[in-house]
């Protein structure tokens, strides 16, 4: 006869389990409190497995950013299923010349956004909170994804951000001003691993702080609903609708190109009609350049015919 002895943990142990698990809400504050340590000349136990890994995981992000794969025709993905509709059919149909060259200083910033996002995780796992599914490959409707990861079983995107972008992860705004599609993206992961209540973890790139952002989950759109309108827009033989109104330059007269349209690499192709049909016009400030719409003052700073 096989005798089986059934152990049962006390309450008190159950609750004291439960109150020691890992969630999302204390990760930061556990990743600060793990590095207050240093700030009192303590050391931090790592082991050779977890310097190795954190190791190896630099050395392929350098490959691949060294290495980048031969570009074919663009496609729909969940990394930009939540741009504007316009932008998208831009970059899937577009062959103009006109179009913006990524430049060297914009791989640089690919490289370091590579970088940080796998300290950002270092951290994370060294605070002891647990990472899985790093990297999994998903697919939603036919669209393909990777996402960065899930921490205590809900899905994580590792963002790095300027001052700027880092405010809307800290303050939640991020619903009302998201021009790169971020809020599309991690419904998208959400939906193939079938959770909710993920979110974003953010590194300020300029000061070191890092903020978790869980978006309420109205906030996030029908994943399923939204490639389905993705992709009736881009297969249409003319572009949509503009993404965003321009806005006035100023005091001085003249418009301007919306913040969320300054970053599109396909802006002057989208806005031939500027400025009667001549195309925009570009004025480089201190601040940087400034993509002008309608210009009855020309400023007085150096306008720019060539990018």
């Amino acid at each position: 006869m096989l005798l089986i002895e059934v152990f049962t943990l006390p309450n008190t142990e159950i609750k004291t389990m439960k109150k020691n698990k890992k969630t999302l809400d204390t990760l930061v504050p556990d990743i600060y409190n793990k590095l207050s340590a240093l700030g009192k000349g303590e050391h931090i136990d790592l082991d050779e497995d977890t310097i190795e890994q954190f190791g190896e995981s630099m050395k392929q992000i350098l490959y691949d950013w060294s290495h980048p794969t031969p570009r074919g025709k663009p496609s729909l993905r969940m990394s930009n299923i939540g741009k504007q509709p316009r932008q998208l059919w831009y970059e899937l149909n577009s062959d103009s010349d006109n179009t913006e060259v990524i430049s060297p200083s914009t791989f640089i910033k690919f490289l370091y956004g590579h970088l940080l996002e796998e300290i950002v995780l270092f951290l994370v796992k060294l605070s002891g909170h647990e990472v899985t599914s790093e990297q999994k490959e998903i697919t939603v409707s036919g669209i393909k994804g990777h996402m960065d990861c899930v921490i205590d079983g809900e899905v994580v995107d590792v963002k790095t951000a300027s001052s700027f972008a880092f405010k809307k992860f800290k303050d939640g705004t991020l619903a009302e001003d998201d021009p790169f599609g971020y809020m599309a993206q991690l419904a998208g992961y959400e939906s193939a691993e079938g959770t909710k209540h993920g979110g974003f973890l953010a590194l300020n790139k300029e000061s070191g702080e890092l903020a978790m952002f869980r978006p309420d989950n109205f906030d996030k759109p029908n994943i399923k609903n939204k490639i389905k309108d993705i992709k009736k827009a881009v297969k249409l033989s003319t572009p949509p609708d503009k993404c965003y109104n321009t806005v006035p330059d100023g005091k001085s007269g003249n418009m301007k190109l919306a913040k969320g349209c300054t970053w599109c690499r396909f802006k002057f192709d989208c806005h031939q009609d500027a400025n009667e049909g001549k195309g925009l016009r570009v004025f480089k400030y201190s601040t940087g350049y400034r993509y002008l719409t309608q210009v009855p003052k020309p400023p007085n700073v150096i306008e720019v015919t060539q990018i």
